[in-house]
Protein backbone atom coordinates (compact mmCIF):
# COMPACT_ATOMS: atom_id res chain seq x y z
CA UNK A 1 0.00 0.00 0.00
CA UNK A 2 1.58 3.89 -1.11
CA UNK A 3 1.44 6.20 2.08
CA UNK A 4 -2.16 7.23 2.19
CA UNK A 5 -3.05 11.31 3.25
CA UNK A 6 -6.78 11.97 5.08
CA UNK A 7 -8.34 15.01 5.48
CA UNK A 8 -11.67 14.23 7.42
CA UNK A 9 -14.44 17.51 7.26
CA UNK A 10 -18.19 17.78 8.67
CA UNK A 11 -20.08 20.01 10.90
CA UNK A 12 -19.68 19.54 14.77
CA UNK A 13 -21.33 16.24 15.57
CA UNK A 14 -21.39 14.84 12.40
CA UNK A 15 -18.75 11.99 13.93
CA UNK A 16 -15.25 12.39 11.81
CA UNK A 17 -13.29 12.08 14.58
CA UNK A 18 -14.77 8.30 14.99
CA UNK A 19 -14.52 7.93 11.72
CA UNK A 20 -10.77 9.05 11.53
CA UNK A 21 -10.14 6.38 13.95
CA UNK A 22 -11.89 3.67 12.15
CA UNK A 23 -9.98 4.44 9.56
CA UNK A 24 -6.33 4.66 12.11
CA UNK A 25 -7.04 1.37 13.03
CA UNK A 26 -8.08 -0.40 9.49
CA UNK A 27 -4.56 1.27 8.36
CA UNK A 28 -2.87 -0.30 11.24
CA UNK A 29 -3.97 -3.82 11.02
CA UNK A 30 -3.36 -4.04 6.78
CA UNK A 31 -0.34 -2.05 6.68
CA UNK A 32 1.40 -3.12 9.95
CA UNK A 33 4.36 -2.08 9.06
CA UNK A 34 3.90 1.88 8.44
CA UNK A 35 3.03 4.11 11.00
CA UNK A 36 0.19 6.47 11.03
CA UNK A 37 0.05 9.59 11.90
CA UNK A 38 -3.04 11.17 13.61
CA UNK A 39 -3.76 15.36 13.55
CA UNK A 40 -6.71 16.48 15.31
CA UNK A 41 -6.67 20.17 16.26
CA UNK A 42 -9.76 20.24 18.39
CA UNK A 43 -7.70 18.48 20.79
CA UNK A 44 -4.41 19.51 20.21
CA UNK A 45 -6.14 23.30 21.22
CA UNK A 46 -7.48 21.82 24.37
CA UNK A 47 -4.29 20.11 25.68
CA UNK A 48 -2.15 23.31 24.46
CA UNK A 49 -4.92 25.30 26.95
CA UNK A 50 -3.44 23.55 29.77
CA UNK A 51 -0.30 24.45 29.82
CA UNK A 52 -1.08 27.57 31.65
CA UNK A 53 0.95 30.47 29.85
CA UNK A 54 -0.43 33.88 28.68
CA UNK A 55 -1.25 31.78 24.87
CA UNK A 56 -2.85 29.49 26.47
CA UNK A 57 -5.00 31.38 28.44
CA UNK A 58 -6.30 32.76 25.06
CA UNK A 59 -7.01 29.81 23.77
CA UNK A 60 -8.67 28.45 26.66
CA UNK A 61 -10.97 31.61 26.44
CA UNK A 62 -11.83 31.12 22.82
CA UNK A 63 -12.28 27.64 23.73
CA UNK A 64 -14.54 28.67 26.71
CA UNK A 65 -16.91 31.21 24.78
CA UNK A 66 -17.26 29.03 21.71
CA UNK A 67 -15.26 31.00 19.18
CA UNK A 68 -13.04 29.79 16.64
CA UNK A 69 -9.71 29.91 16.48
CA UNK A 70 -7.66 32.45 14.18
CA UNK A 71 -6.26 31.14 11.90
CA UNK A 72 -2.39 31.26 12.53
CA UNK A 73 -3.47 28.81 15.69
CA UNK A 74 -4.31 25.72 14.14
CA UNK A 75 -2.13 26.02 11.59
CA UNK A 76 0.71 26.28 14.05
CA UNK A 77 -0.56 22.98 16.23
CA UNK A 78 -0.54 20.94 13.08
CA UNK A 79 2.60 22.21 10.76
CA UNK A 80 4.38 21.65 14.72
CA UNK A 81 3.36 18.40 14.25
CA UNK A 82 4.60 17.82 10.67
CA UNK A 83 7.52 18.98 10.85
CA UNK A 84 8.20 16.95 14.43
CA UNK A 85 6.12 13.40 13.64
CA UNK A 86 7.37 13.23 9.82
CA UNK A 87 10.58 11.44 10.36
CA UNK A 88 10.79 8.93 7.08
CA UNK A 89 7.67 10.01 4.33
CA UNK A 90 5.97 7.37 4.14
CA UNK A 91 3.79 7.15 6.93
CA UNK A 92 -0.26 7.53 6.86
CA UNK A 93 -1.96 10.66 7.30
CA UNK A 94 -5.30 10.98 9.14
CA UNK A 95 -6.15 15.04 9.32
CA UNK A 96 -9.31 15.83 11.24
CA UNK A 97 -10.21 19.82 12.22
CA UNK A 98 -7.73 21.27 9.76
CA UNK A 99 -8.48 24.25 7.25
CA UNK A 100 -12.00 25.54 9.03
CA UNK A 101 -11.14 28.87 7.49
CA UNK A 102 -10.60 29.13 3.59
CA UNK A 103 -7.07 30.95 4.06
CA UNK A 104 -5.68 27.56 5.59
CA UNK A 105 -6.10 25.68 2.62
CA UNK A 106 -3.59 26.95 0.64
CA UNK A 107 -0.73 26.61 3.29
CA UNK A 108 -2.39 22.88 3.42
CA UNK A 109 -1.52 22.78 -0.02
CA UNK A 110 2.10 23.95 0.27
CA UNK A 111 2.37 21.36 3.40
CA UNK A 112 1.38 18.29 1.50
CA UNK A 113 3.35 18.87 -2.23
CA UNK A 114 6.50 19.81 0.44
CA UNK A 115 6.52 16.55 2.03
CA UNK A 116 5.32 14.92 -1.61
CA UNK A 117 2.09 13.20 -0.76
CA UNK A 118 0.09 11.79 -3.26
CA UNK A 119 -3.59 12.27 -4.31
CA UNK A 120 -4.76 13.36 -0.86
CA UNK A 121 -8.21 12.43 0.05
CA UNK A 122 -11.01 14.84 1.57
CA UNK A 123 -13.64 12.89 3.49
CA UNK A 124 -16.34 15.38 3.35
CA UNK A 125 -19.33 13.48 6.39
CA UNK A 126 -22.41 15.10 5.47
CA UNK A 127 -25.36 15.75 8.09
CA UNK A 128 -28.04 17.90 8.78
CA UNK A 129 -27.86 21.30 11.51
CA UNK A 130 -30.55 19.37 12.97
CA UNK A 131 -28.79 16.10 13.11
CA UNK A 132 -25.65 17.49 14.31
CA UNK A 133 -27.39 19.35 17.06
CA UNK A 134 -28.88 17.03 18.24
CA UNK A 135 -25.75 14.30 18.58
CA UNK A 136 -24.07 17.41 20.54
CA UNK A 137 -26.43 17.97 22.64
CA UNK A 138 -26.54 14.17 23.59
CA UNK A 139 -22.86 14.25 23.96
CA UNK A 140 -22.84 16.63 26.73
CA UNK A 141 -19.13 17.71 26.55
CA UNK A 142 -18.64 21.10 28.22
CA UNK A 143 -18.36 23.16 25.06
CA UNK A 144 -21.42 22.11 24.03
CA UNK A 145 -24.31 24.64 24.95
CA UNK A 146 -27.07 25.62 22.72
CA UNK A 147 -25.49 29.22 21.38
CA UNK A 148 -21.91 27.78 21.04
CA UNK A 149 -23.48 24.74 19.30
CA UNK A 150 -25.31 27.10 16.48
CA UNK A 151 -22.01 29.26 16.32
CA UNK A 152 -20.15 26.51 15.19
CA UNK A 153 -22.83 24.98 13.14
CA UNK A 154 -22.79 28.33 11.49
CA UNK A 155 -19.51 28.69 10.87
CA UNK A 156 -18.95 25.17 9.27
CA UNK A 157 -20.99 26.86 6.48
CA UNK A 158 -19.97 29.84 6.33
CA UNK A 159 -15.82 29.31 6.82
CA UNK A 160 -15.21 25.32 6.40
CA UNK A 161 -17.60 24.83 3.35
CA UNK A 162 -15.59 27.66 1.27
CA UNK A 163 -12.25 25.94 2.15
CA UNK A 164 -13.59 22.30 1.24
CA UNK A 165 -14.26 24.24 -2.18
CA UNK A 166 -10.58 24.73 -2.32
CA UNK A 167 -10.21 20.85 -2.92
CA UNK A 168 -13.15 20.67 -5.12
CA UNK A 169 -11.68 22.99 -7.43
CA UNK A 170 -7.91 21.35 -7.05
CA UNK A 171 -9.73 17.68 -8.63
CA UNK A 172 -6.76 17.04 -10.60
CA UNK A 173 -4.02 16.63 -6.91
CA UNK A 174 -7.17 15.63 -4.49
CA UNK A 175 -9.85 13.45 -3.97
CA UNK A 176 -13.10 14.96 -2.89
CA UNK A 177 -15.42 11.53 -1.09
CA UNK A 178 -18.69 12.80 0.27
CA UNK A 179 -20.14 10.93 2.46
CA UNK A 180 -23.60 10.87 4.02
CA UNK A 181 -23.17 11.17 7.98
CA UNK A 182 -26.99 10.41 9.17
CA UNK A 183 -26.38 5.90 8.97
CA UNK A 184 -24.66 3.95 11.04
CA UNK A 185 -20.72 3.88 11.83
CA UNK A 186 -19.75 0.81 10.79
CA UNK A 187 -21.66 1.66 7.20
CA UNK A 188 -20.48 5.32 6.54
CA UNK A 189 -16.59 3.52 7.90
CA UNK A 190 -17.68 0.94 5.02
CA UNK A 191 -18.47 3.79 2.06
CA UNK A 192 -15.42 5.25 3.26
CA UNK A 193 -13.13 2.61 2.32
CA UNK A 194 -14.84 1.83 -0.57
CA UNK A 195 -14.92 5.45 -1.81
CA UNK A 196 -11.44 5.78 -0.94
CA UNK A 197 -10.38 2.50 -3.18
CA UNK A 198 -8.98 0.87 0.08
CA UNK A 199 -11.32 -1.99 -0.59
Amino acid sequence: MVPQTFIFFGRSGSGKGTQAQLLIDWLKAHDPSRKTLYIQTGQKGRDFAQQGNFSARLVQDVINHGQLFPAFIPIYFWTQVLVESIQEGTEHLVLDGLCRRPEEAPILDGAFQFYKRARPIVVVINVSEAWATKRLLERQRADDIPADIKNRLSWYDTQVVPAIKHFRDHSEYYKVVDLNGEQSIEAIHQALLQNAGLI
